[in-house]
């Protein structure tokens, strides 16, 4: 955090309920301590002039693989650093890095590398704690992963992952599984926030996890059981349950792509802005150009191809993930889905935090709040990010 002091001034303010025009922010010590209209004398402060653009709170970005050329799975403190830096430029504050399935030395590699990389994160945005996502997948919905590693839960195996990292904030796992209740338990009497991921599972199974803690769906639609057709009878899939339970929170790729305009909309409709987080699920192509790239790690990887603003398979079979930024999921919620400026924001900011139970400190600009905080202009073109009261990004 920043012992300095900084008054962001001729600003329109995004409070969680209204939009202050002409208004200031002021933050010391890494929070923010004023929000208001009126004119403020704040001596010694680092002083930005808003020039009339958007000030929001920094968006938060629970499900990220990788940006600017490198993967969290690189096996390199380096490449922590750099995603952190690349994302920063796009409005991220918070992010959460998140693994693939893999080998588990690697893993537990990656795990060494977050506790490292996080006390050197200085020039981006801040880790939120690591996004396990796998190996506990339906072979049936695995999508890119590699099925090589795809596996049920297995207590000795999950419960020495969890004894070498206190990192490990959130785990995505397919809740039909064998074995899978079991280990939401398990997760959730550390605190750790369990997600529904790569499944088949119909309501009856999804219901049962939920009420086990699975309570977020992972890349809502994405490799997720939909209507099915099973021996003459028809049943409802994850994507029917998480309609159904009002408390059920999802997480959606507003790249535009992975869900058009009308599946945005009504995903908006049904479950409102305060159970649904945007978020990138990006890989190493976020923020470089279109051509061949890389999903997962450099040394083992799979192949991908970056066109039509979106990553697939090089057999075009399928989607092998986004390359989407924060900036844009927010501007395609407000010009596809037709969603409120107010609304888009909380989507990226203070939703996320609510779902990560950082709620009481991140998310919004409120007195007492962490002051990470980002300026951007009528179509959301990022201009300054500020992490705790520091500047990490400015285009200005």
């Amino acid at each position: 955090m920043s012992n300095e002091k900084l008054k962001i001034y001729n600003a329109r303010v995004l409070t969680p309920y209204r939009i202050l025009e002409n208004a200031s922010i002021l933050a010391s010590d890494g929070k923010i301590s004023h929000v208001t209209q009126e004119k403020v004398d704040f001596s010694d402060a680092l002083e930005i002039d808003a020039g009339g653009k958007y000030v929001s709170p920094g968006f938060i970005d629970i499900h990220v693989h990788g940006g600017g050329g490198h993967d969290f799975m690189d096996g390199s403190e380096e490449a922590f650093l750099k995603i952190a830096e690349t994302h920063a430029k796009y409005g991220t504050t918070g992010l959460m890095p998140t693994t693939l399935t893999s080998e588990l030395d690697e893993l537990y590699h990656t795990l060494d590398l977050y506790k490292q990389a996080d006390k050197n994160n200085t020039k981006g945005a801040q880790f939120l704690g690591m996004h396990l996502e796998g190996p506990y997948f339906s072979m049936a919905q695995r999508g890119a992963q590699d099925p090589r590693y795809i596996r049920n839960p297995d207590p000795k195996e999950y419960m020495d992952i969890l004894s070498r990292s206190s990192d490990i904030k959130r785990w995505s796992a397919a809740p039909e599984l064998p074995g899978a209740i079991e280990f939401a338990n398990h997760l959730r009497s550390k605190d750790i926030l369990v997600a529904m991921a790569h499944t088949d599972a119909i309501y009856e199974e999804a219901l049962v996890a939920f009420e086990a803690g699975y309570t977020l769906a992972t890349h809502f639609y994405s490799c997720m059981s939909g209507v099915s057709r099973r021996e003459c009878f028809r049943y409802a899939g994850v994507i029917e349950t998480a309609y159904l339970l009002d408390e059920m929170d999802v997480e959606i790729i507003a790249d535009g792509i992975h869900l058009p305009a009308p599946l945005l909309k009504l995903i908006y409709k049904i479950k409102g802005p305060d159970r649904i987080a945007l978020i990138t699920d990006s890989m190493r192509a976020a923020g470089m150009p279109p051509g061949e790239s890389i999903l997962g790690s450099k040394h083992n990887g799979l192949k991908v191809i970056v066109e039509d603003g979106v990553a697939k398979l090089p057999d075009r079979a399928s989607f092998a993930g986004s390359v989407a930024t924060c900036d844009r999921l927010v501007r395609n919620m407000i010009n596809m889905a037709e969603v409120p400026l107010l609304e888009a924001i909380k989507m990226a900011s203070q939703t996320p935090a609510n779902i990560l139970g950082l709620g009481q400190s991140k998310g919004s600009l409120i007195k007492g709040k962490d002051a990470d905080i980002v300026i951007f202009d009528e179509d959301i073109r990022v201009s300054t990010t500020i992490v705790g009261g520091r500047v990490i990004y400015n285009n200005n």
